[in-house]
C-alpha cells in the first residue's frame, strides 16, 4: 500500500548524439499545430481584407 512518489528513471537507450538532436528538433505535432495557426490567420485577415473591399464600394 506504500506508493512510490518518485518518477521512473529514465533509460538511456539512445545514444548521446541522437539524444541531442531530438531536443534540436521541434516535435512533429508542433509543426503541424503551426502551420494550422499560420494557415487560419491568413484566412482570417483575408476575409477582413473582403470586408473592407465591400464596404468601400458601398460609400
Amino acid at each position: 500500500m506504500t506508493e512510490s512518489t518518485q518518477p521512473p528513471e529514465p533509460t538511456e537507450s539512445a545514444d548521446p548524439a541522437t539524444r541531442r538532436r531530438m531536443v534540436e528538433k521541434f516535435p512533429r505535432a508542433l509543426w503541424v499545430r503551426l502551420f494550422i495557426y499560420i494557415a487560419v490567420g491568413h484566412l482570417f485577415a483575408a476575409f477582413i481584407y473582403l470586408l473592407f473591399e465591400l464596404g468601400g464600394q458601398n460609400q
